[in-house]
């Protein structure tokens, strides 16, 4: 069970650990997340390249996974 994320983690990663992590990603504008090319990815790479605040997004996912983990 996937606890928290990190910026330098890998899109594949993440989303092979908890699928359920998608639409938040995909609210925030990443898109492309079923890309192939995404999955070998950092998330602060993939939202610098969507000019999104990683730090933002890193929040975000990981106030869900303590609310859905809790």
């Amino acid at each position: 069970m996937l606890k928290e994320v990190t910026k330098d983690m890998l899109i594949g990663s993440i989303l092979q650990e908890d699928a359920t992590i998608a639409p938040i990603m995909m609210a925030s504008g990443m898109h492309c997340i079923g890309c192939p090319a995404s999955q070998g990815e950092s998330l602060e790479e993939a939202a610098m390249v969507h000019g999104l605040d990683c730090d933002d997004l890193v929040s975000k996912i990981n106030e869900y996974l303590t609310t859905k983990n809790a």
